[in-house]
């Protein structure tokens, strides 16, 4: 056994905030782990230690109790405090060279982990042009705030409890009527099912109804997040070209006549904004059905359409239970609201329901009841249709500032729909290079690239106006000009 006087006791300094004893457990509980301390060392007499240390014996004392409670140190009358002698040697995990991991992981765990969203979230304010961006300074938050503290005042226990794994009835029954009347979606409150964000709806819909090799139509260019949860779910994911009446149904078949499974974003298609035509609807519908296929149609901001009424959901035309319809709130009011649905045929609704319950339960209810009575007192339509009014303006601000400024080095497509819009580039044009000079001048665009799949998508940029009024676009398009001579003149001449 080790004397006490021959330990390699080195203990870094205590770190504000942090107690004495803590910190001489953490640093004793180092030292066993890195091998400082073997097993059977003896640690000094408590005395004799608090007076090294230059504390108190209680918190000698207090520290060793933990740490031979939780097996790293044994104490014995007569023989001191010493290292467990049972433990299995750390030394080498100690030793292990930098950069190398402890643990290893998965397939499916590296498809999870590469993300296309920001981890710690998206610094606010939003700069132009922000694209997927709502101007939250138009969102009536007093409004909302009084509802929320007026719900929580009239919560009864119930609502501290287990919910119902569906989600908030009256919410699914508000969301039921109002798809019924814009999306013209004839559902009841029984197919429709809260969950946290359309993402979580992809992924439960993907554990669901795909397995290992399935292969999945994807719309190319098309939603990177869509993708990569499919890809994380063991399937194929095929790059269907998109055109001008949207997902090519005919190609799709001719690249992947077995898949299982379709996304479409058919009321306006991510990035380019197209709408799914109508013929492009009945091919669709007609092969899931001939095929024993599902479709998921991501309602991607299709209600916010400027020139005349929301059109009517692909699921609208699913008369054989094939479509999945999901939408979220986090575009329409504020991203920070994690609350979304889907609309699910009834063979899958209690599938769909127990696995959601399974994996995370229910969503939380107390915002569910805030959104219900946002919406059931009528300000939720109202903020609609304030919003579309404002960024319709908006949208033509952007249109007139392109043309006036950037003729010939930016070629917008019609903005019809949505928060964003989609402009080409001169061909050959590098838009991922042109996204990060934008990005240094002070601008958040996001290249038409990072949307492709198996294709090489037209350069271009995806540039959001939502957020924005119309002195922030015109003067983030004076820069964006900057940028594009500089970046495109020169290659030119």
């Amino acid at each position: 056994m080790r004397r006490s006087e021959d330990l390699e006791l080195a203990l870094a300094p205590r770190a504000p905030g942090v107690s004495r004893q803590g910190w001489l457990y953490a640093e004793i509980r180092a030292a066993v782990h890195a091998g400082r301390l073997a097993p059977g060392a003896r640690l000094p007499p408590s005395r004799d230690f608090a007076r090294q240390l230059g504390v108190s014996r209680g918190t000698v004392l207090g520290a060793l109790a933990q740490l031979v409670a939780e097996g790293y140190l044994v104490g014995a009358v007569g023989r001191g405090t010493y290292v467990s002698g049972r433990l299995p040697s750390l030394r080498g995990t100690a030793a292990r060279k930098a950069g190398e991991t402890a643990g290893r992981l998965s397939h499916r765990g590296v498809l999870l982990a590469n993300t296309p969203f920001p981890l710690a979230g998206r610094p606010q304010p939003a700069r132009a042009f922000r694209p997927h961006q709502p101007d939250l300074a138009a969102f009536p938050f007093a409004l909302w705030n009084r509802i929320a503290a007026r719900r929580s005042r009239l919560s009864r226990r119930a609502m501290l409890g287990d919910g119902d794994a569906r989600g908030y009835l009256p919410l699914r029954r508000a969301i039921a009527e109002h798809l019924r009347y814009t999306m013209r979606i004839d559902c009841g409150e029984e197919q429709v099912v809260i969950v946290g964000s359309v993402q979580q709806a992809l992924d439960l819909c993907a554990r669901l109804l795909l397995d290992p090799q399935d292969e999945v139509w994807m719309e190319d260019p098309g939603y990177p997040g869509a993708a990569q949860v499919f890809r994380a779910a063991g399937a194929r994911v095929v790059g269907v070209p998109v055109d001008r009446h949207g997902l090519d149904v005919d190609a799709g078949l001719r690249l992947a006549p077995r898949a299982r499974l379709a996304y479409v974003t058919a009321g306006r298609q991510s990035p380019l904004g197209v709408p799914l035509s109508l013929e492009r609807r009945m091919s669709l519908l007609r092969w899931a059905e001939q095929a024993g296929a599902c479709v998921i149609e991501d309602d991607y901001d299709s209600e916010y359409r400027y020139a005349g009424s929301p059109l009517a959901a692909l699921k609208s035309l699913d008369t054989r239970g094939r479509v999945v319809y999901a939408g979220a709130f986090s575009k329409l009011l504020f991203p920070s609201l994690r609350l979304a649905y889907a609309v699910v045929p009834d063979w899958l609704g209690d599938h769909f329901a127990a696995a959601l319950s399974l994996t995370a339960r229910h969503a939380s209810l107390l915002p569910q009841a805030v959104l219900h009575e946002f919406m059931a007192e009528g300000h939720y339509g109202r903020h609609l249709r304030r919003m579309r009014f404002t960024y319709g303006e908006r949208a033509a601000a952007l249109e007139q500032a392109i043309v006036r400024r950037l003729d010939g080095l930016l070629a917008l497509l019609p903005i019809t729909t949505g928060l964003d819009a989609t402009a080409f580039l001169p061909a050959g044009a590098d838009d991922a290079a042109i996204a990060k000079m934008a990005l240094a001048a002070g601008l958040e665009t996001r290249p038409l690239s990072a949307y492709a799949l198996d294709a090489t998508a037209p350069s271009g940029l995806v540039l959001g106006f939502a957020a924005f009024d119309r002195p922030q676009i015109e003067a983030g398009v004076g820069i964006l000009a900057g940028v594009l001579e500089a970046a495109l003149v020169g290659r030119r001449g």
